[in-house]
């Protein structure tokens, strides 16, 4: 019998999702004070997909909603945004969030990758205003929507990790 990683082993680099089976999803995950938002990749790893919007009670409910989701759709791994500052340096909200990766990462045998997410929020924000979207929309779907680019923005670095297909190769 295998013994399961260490929680803080859990947390690993991008490429190491290179390593996970072929044909399963990655969960983003934008974590706010008041919701999580959540996007989901294709089987392919190559597209991600606003998903939903958990509203945040407390860790315990937050954490088995969200690992009924990852059952649901036969996640492989999660990319959890990073809030850090523009300027790179670490304040309160990356504390929380490490809080609960560090909180979750027991709770579940899932690898964990922390993708950089400045900007994410602002570029979505961006997007809604640029299609007119209502403050009541904005509102409704930005948080699931900064999931979508934080897990984009990771599966942008990890195809770049991939050797090319020996279809891409000509043979």
């Amino acid at each position: 019998m295998t013994k399961a990683p260490a929680p803080a082993s859990r947390i690993v680099p991008l490429e190491a999702f290179i390593e996970l089976p072929s044909h399963a999803r990655l969960l983003g995950l934008d974590l706010g004070s008041k919701t999580i938002g959540l996007a989901l990749s294709d089987v392919n790893r190559q597209i991600a997909s606003p998903l939903e919007t958990i509203q945040r009670v407390k860790f315990g409910i937050d954490a088995a909603a969200l690992l009924k989701i990852c059952d649901k759709h036969q996640i492989a791994g999660l990319v959890i945004g990073l809030p850090l500052n523009m300027d790179g340096t670490e304040g309160p909200r990356v504390q929380s969030t490490r809080a609960f990766v560090r909180s979750l990462a027991p709770l579940t045998p899932l690898p964990i990758v922390l993708q950089d997410e400045r900007m994410s929020t602002l570029a979505v924000t961006r997007t809604l205003l640029d299609a007119d979207a209502s403050r009541a929309k904005r509102a409704a779907v930005v948080d699931k929507m900064a999931a979508a680019y934080i897990l984009q923005s990771a599966l942008d670095r990890l195809e770049r990790m991939l050797p090319p297909d020996e279809d891409e190769l000509g043979g």
